[in-house]
Parts: structure tokens; sequence; C-alpha cells
């Protein structure tokens, strides 16, 4: 009589279904979610131009855990990495807990922030709501800041099969393409900042993108946008 495919192969009467529990995750949610985010937003800055040591990505979620524990500690996760090309340009990454973010929360991390740092940006990653006031705090910071749920980073949405390539213009490159087609960026197909390939390589008002199509479903081809 055959099998219904968990009971073995019949060779050695060992369940097949043991090889499942290779996949299954002994470990905290919370760990795992941390793992997978952190490691996101190292991808996101190192495609950003700044110089983020391939071990720290390639970390493995064992170790991950190791050094952070089940229930990592917010402080233990912060980060900050330098640009390559740009030593003056600094980013900060700072996780929040489960809470409301209300503004006593935005000025502890105002306190994290020592006088003698020199920050270009602030990438704040949160897992509940963001009050209003909280808002307008981070408004009084003097570089900019950008606001990730911990949920939006669970996957590196760049990394899908059909997500193009994405590249930014030199004002130089941008006005010869203006200048060869006769037109203003105004006329050029909009990719909005909140678009969500925009807020991962952190694109700004005006800037015009090259776009890379490669592949057998969307066939190659380019085109350009203009970030709105």
């Amino acid at each position: 009589m055959e099998g219904n495919g968990l009971e073995g192969d019949g060779s050695n009467g060992e369940a097949l279904g043991k090889c499942l529990t290779g996949l299954v995750d002994d470990g905290s949610t919370e760990s795992h979610r941390y793992y997978l985010s952190r490691r996101t937003v190292l991808e996101m800055l190192r495609d950003r131009g700044y110089a983020v040591p391939s071990s720290e990505i390639d970390l493995s979620l064992q170790e991950f855990r190791a050094i952070h524990g089940q229930t990592p500690d917010f402080d233990s996760l912060r980060l900050s990495v330098t640009h390559r090309s740009d030593p003056s340009k600094r980013m900060l990454v700072v996780f929040y807990g489960p809470g409301i973010v209300k503004i006593s929360g935005i000025r502890l991390i105002a306190g994290l922030i020592t006088s003698k740092e020199s920050l270009s940006g602030l990438i704040f990653i949160v897992q509940n709501h963001v009050t209003n006031q909280a808002l307008k705090a981070l408004d009084d910071f003097s570089f900019k800041v950008e606001i990730f749920q911990i949920t939006d980073l669970l996957v590196n949405i760049t990394k899908h099969v059909l997500k193009p390539r994405h590249q930014v213009l030199t004002e130089h490159e941008k006005q010869r393409l203006l200048q060869k087609y006769s037109i203003e960026e105004k006329q050029l197909p909009r990719l909005l900042k909140k678009d969500a390939i925009a807020r991962y390589y952190g694109f700004e008002k005006g800037q015009v993108v090259k776009v890379m199509y490669d592949g057998e479903i969307t066939e190659s081809h380019v085109t350009y946008r203009c970030v709105w």
C-alpha cells in the first residue's frame, strides 16, 4: 500500500514531514521582525550609496539572535553609516517600540543625538501610529527625517523579479535629456515621493529617474520619470 507522502519513502521509514522542521522558526516573532527590517534598511542604505559592511547584511537570523536576543533592545539596534563618496553625509537609524509615537518619544530621540553629531538624515522605524504633535516635532530637526512602518521593511521590494532598476540622473544628465526631447520636466511621467520605490531610494522632488526594465516578461526598455 502506498504511503500518503508524509510517512516516508519506503527505504528507511523516516517521516518526510521531518524535513519541514528546518523551516520552522522556534524563536520569537518579535526578534524575527527586527531582524528582517534591520536587514532591509541596511540594504536600502547600501543602495543609496552608504558604506554598509556585507557582514552586517549577511548576518543570519541565528547570529542576530545570538547578539540581540529574542527581545532586542532598541538602543542596541540603533546604527549610523556614512556615505561612500561623501563622508560628511551620515545617516542615523532609530527603531521605536510597539507603542504610539508621542512627542515625548521624539524628545527622547532628540536626546540621543549629541551636539557633536553631524547628521544628514534620520530613518525612524516605528510599529504604531505617530501623533500629529510628534510629526510636528520631527519638523524641528535640522535634517531630513524619514518614517517607515516596520511592516514596510519586512521584505525588500526591489528584489522582486518584476521590479525595474532605478538610477537618478545628475543635474547635467537631466538637462541633456530635457533638451534632447525638447520637453520640460513636468511633461515626464511622474513618480510620487510617497511611492514605495521612491521612499526606498530616498528620491527628492524634481529629480529625474532612469527606469530600466530587463526581463522576459517586461521586455528590455528604458523610461524616465520625474519625482513629484
